[in-house]
């Protein structure tokens, strides 16, 4: 059953500062001989969590990262103690049992109540609104429909319109707010049933895809990013065995990873501050439409980083960016 997980994409990525990557320097993924350039463990043993039949993040991190983590902080310890993919399994559980009146939410593990939920998009306001969640999606390029955003609302109204509130943030995402535990099976439903998810949304994960907010509509655009943003979704949020939502090899990073893909020339999706930024821009020689990279920026309100160029470009199609995507992640 693993073997998916192995072979579900690219090998590895040779960083170089004057380098113009072609797709076939992209080559398809096995787990092989750990040799000083490879960066991901060639013998480690994938561990299937028994509640889901699916591998656990953990079990993609080298033993050298899983030693590390024993000795972190509580959210690391956490982590190890429960893997954070099974999240959703605890989720259907804990809403039963609250709804036959077995438990309440204080009764609610303090490590899955502030951390491990996390995992699912559920992030807990114990102090302004105890016992209710602000729930994160994945809204990929931002992109909604009327039938989405009536399920958004419906979601929410019976909260009341102080608790019961639908945020649309900054990096093209939406968020629901009041949501009660016994609630969240029935919205996760709703939601995969409408090709949408909350898994793998907070925490540490790859956080929402952003892309042009004119997408297919600005008249300068280079590139449309809707599709690119859908396929890094699915890479990093979809199962390629069981094609359910949540990929447990993307399930247990160091920290959040952000992903921006730039349309046009004025860089509406911000890629100077975000983890990996693809930049239109036609390649000097052919003049293909194609992507400069830049990487490693960051925003918060402790620490601000622009992105720096890889002195890399690469074209403008699904299998040549998830690919890259994916190179760098691993």
């Amino acid at each position: 059953m693993t073997t998916g997980y192995k072979n579900s994409a690219a090998k590895a990525l040779l960083l170089s500062s004057f380098l113009i990557l072609p797709i076939d320097a992209f080559m398809p993924s096995s787990f092989v001989q750990r040799t000083s350039t490879q960066l991901y463990e060639a013998t480690q043993t994938i561990e299937v969590d028994k509640r889901t039949g699916k591998p656990t993040g953990t079990s993609f991190l080298p033993d050298d990262v899983i030693e590390r983590a024993v000795k972190g902080n509580p959210i690391e310890k956490a982590k190890l103690k429960k893997d954070g993919t099974s999240a959703f399994v605890d989720i259907y559980e804990y809403a039963a049992k609250i709804r036959a009146g077995e438990m309440t939410w204080e009764e609610v593990e303090d490590a899955d109540l502030n951390t491990r939920l996390k995992f699912v998009g559920m992030l807990h306001r114990a102090k302004r609104t105890p016992g209710q969640f602000m729930m994160r999606l994945k809204v990929p390029n931002g992109i909604v429909n009327s039938d989405q955003m009536r399920f958004y609302a419906d979601c929410v109204e019976k909260y009341g319109d102080e608790k019961g509130v639908v945020d649309i943030t900054t990096r093209q995402n939406i968020q629901l707010r009041g949501v009660k535990i016994e609630d969240a099976p029935d919205i996760i439903d709703g939601l995969h049933a409408r090709n949408q998810t909350s898994f793998q949304s907070a925490l540490d994960s790859v956080r929402n895809m952003v892309g042009s907010p004119l997408a297919g509509i600005d008249d300068k655009e280079m590139v449309d990013t809707r599709e690119l943003c859908n396929a890094l979704n699915d890479l990093v949020s979809l199962d390629p065995v069981t094609e359910t939502r949540g990929n447990p090899m993307w399930g247990n990073l160091p920290r959040k990873f952000n992903i921006a893909v730039s349309g046009s020339r004025d860089d509406f999706a911000h890629t100077h501050i975000n983890d990996i930024g693809l930049v239109p821009c036609p390649h000097a020689s052919t003049g293909e439409i194609g992507f400069n990279v830049v990487l490693g920026g960051y925003m918060s309100i402790k620490r601000v980083a622009e992105s720096v160029p890889a002195n890399m470009w690469i074209p403008a199609d699904r299998n040549s960016v998830v690919s890259l995507t994916e190179a760098i992640l691993r």
